[in-house]
Parts: C-alpha cells; sequence; structure tokens
C-alpha cells in the first residue's frame, strides 16, 4: 500500500494486525523480549503491554529530554578533532544514553552498545550470529534495569529499542540534508518535515486476520501487507508538492504510525533527536562524500556520516 488514505486505513483497520512474535523464551534473550514486548503482541495482550511503555513515557518531559541530548551532544563534540562520525559518535549513542538514565537504567551511558545488538536482531530472519549477541545484550540490560515485573520490564526496554535505529536514522537524516539550512525554523519543524521526505522508518507490515478492503482491494485473510511510509508521505493527493521541502505542512507524516499501534514516544523521539540537532546546526557544517546505508528492508539509517566543524 502507497497511497496515504490507504496506508492510514490500513493502520486503523482491527483486520490488520502485526505480525505476532512466537512464545515468549528464557527471562533475559531475545525470544522473551520479543514474545513480551507491545510491539509483536496479539490484539488481545497488546493494550495492557503497551500501557507499561505509555506509563514509563508518561514522566518524562521533552523538553527535558531534549536539554539533556543537547548537553551530552556538546559533551561529546568538546572531545572531538576536527570531524566526527554522526551516527557512531552521537545518533546511536546520545539518545538511548539519555533515554536510558530517564528510564532508571544502571549506568545508562555505557547501555547503547547493547540496546543496539538488540536492534539488530529484533526483528524476525536476523541471522543466528545477531541473535546470539542479542541475547547477551538483553541480560545485560535486563541487569541494569530497575526492579519490576517482567512485562513492566520487558517494554521498558522496548522502547529504547525502537528508539534505537529509527532516531540514529531521523538524526542522519537531518544531518545530511539540513545542517545548512536557514535559521528561522525550530529544529522540531525541520524534523517533522525530514520525517516525512526522508523517514528512518520506510514501511511496516500487517497480516490479515480477516477479510478486509483497503483502496477497493479486496484483501483475504492471511494475506501479508506492506505499508509503505515513504511512498504515501509523498501522495500528491495530501502534500502539494509532494518532493519540496516545506517545513509547517498541515498534514503530518505518518512515520510514526497510527491508530493502536502508532508509536507512543513520537514527542520524546522527535525532543531527543532535536537536541542532538540543535547542537550540530551550531556548530558542523556537512562533509563532502558518499553516504552508505546500512541494509535493511524497512529501516534506512546511514553506517557512517562525518562532519565538520564550522
Amino acid at each position: 500500500m502507497t497511497r496515504y488514505a490507504d496506508v492510514l486505513a490500513a493502520l486503523t483497520d482491527p483486520a490488520l494486525t502485526v505480525p505476532v512474535a512466537g512464545p515468549a523464551g528464557p527471562p533475559g534473550t531475545l525470544a522473551w523480549l520479543r514474545g513480551t514486548v507491545s510491539r509483536f503482541s496479539a490484539p488481545e495482550r497488546h493494550a495492557a503491554r503497551r500501557a507499561h511503555g505509555v506509563a514509563a513515557l508518561a514522566v518524562l518531559d521533552p523538553v527535558g529530554l531534549r536539554a539533556e541530548a543537547a548537553s551530552a551532544t556538546a559533551a561529546i563534540l568538546d572531545r572531538a578533532g576536527d570531524r566526527v562520525d554522526v551516527i557512531g559518535a552521537l545518533a546511536r549513542r546520545v539518545p538511548v544514553q539519555v533515554l536510558a538514565g530517564r528510564l532508571g537504567l544502571d549506568r545508562p551511558a555505557s547501555a547503547w552498545p547493547a540496546v543496539a545488538d538488540v536492534a539488530a536482531a529484533y526483528h524476525p530472519g536476523a541471522a543466528a550470529d545477531l541473535v546470539r549477541r542479542a541475547d547477551a545484550a538483553v541480560a545485560d540490560l535486563l541487569a541494569r534495569s530497575p526492579g519490576a515485573g517482567p512485562e513492566r520490564t520487558a517494554n521498558r526496554l522496548g522502547l529504547l529499542v525502537q528508539a534505537c535505529d529509527a532516531t540514529a536514522g531521523l538524526v542522519g537524516a537531518a544531518a545530511r540534508h539540513l545542517l545548512d539550512a536557514p535559521a528561522g525554523h525550530d529544529s522540531t519543524d525541520l524534523l517533522a518535515e525530514v520525517l516525512r521526505l526522508d523517514p528512518p522508518v520506510r514501511g511496516t507490515r500487517r497480516v490479515a486476520v480477516a477479510p478486509t478492503n483497503l483502496g477497493g482491494r479486496e484483501i483475504g485473510a492471511g494475506a501479508a501487507v506492506l505499508l509503505r511510509f515513504d511512498a504515501a508521505n509523498r501522495d500528491p493527493a495530501v502534500f502539494a508538492d509532494p518532493d519540496r521541502f516545506a517545513p509547517g505542512r498541515p498534514d503530518g507524516a505518518l512515520t510514526f504510525g497510527a491508530g493502536p499501534r502508532g508509536c507512543p514516544g513520537e514527542r520524546h523521539a522527535l525532543a531527543l533527536a532535536a537536541g542532538v540537532f540543535d547542537v550540530l546546526r551550531g556548530r558542523c557544517r556537512p562533509a563532502p562524500g558518499p553516504v552508505r546505508y546500512a541494509p535493511h528492508p524497512t529501516l534506512r539509517v546511514p553506517t557512517r556520516l562525518e562532519v565538520r566543524f564550522r
């Protein structure tokens, strides 16, 4: 599905659900995490599990997250040489570090490599070696987490994993396109338009649990559906001159989803990314060279992206 209206309808259609993870594995493993988080839960278990993540986010002030991310970014740049890799030094590290600290994890500054290892194997089909690394990383993150029930802990860790690659991709896209943007727009407005034009999450999958109709097409039970955010976000029926960068558009991107499965941390993710980008805008400029992206069917995250100091 590529049209905005069809993707939005699919995201809110109860006949379409996310592919459900298998039974939870032993505590402290990737299978346990995937089998316990709301992200991969069946509809009848989703709401209760999602509530754990929503409650954890409810006490986090996005303004404070943005300020803390900016401070952490500035500290890293203060120690850098004449150029810095935005992805390795900042985009993967800072948002996870700040969020981990706010969620109460022990030693949050060193938690991001474990979160990145889990993110690399989070979706089905990961190679066996990535799963083994993720198992060790989940055990590490579990040991850092404050005492709580298994579902609450798993869904708080799920917030970190969901924030890892997607936020890194957003920061990377902003650094690639916008370091020389005029100063007239706030970073959050610029990031919102980056989410539309170059979204870090290109799409998401659904499975039909009952027959339904989308955009005049009959979808049979059991059919797999790919929802393309990157195409829907450029639908000319919704976005005038869709290939033009235009902050402040009245209709927003679908990149964070919609309906009962929409991302509960949209404001928090934007705040964390804005904190990093605020500092980059003031201190850095693009460095020449190609940008390469990690292979992934639905994520667009640069493997490396260098910037220079002004």
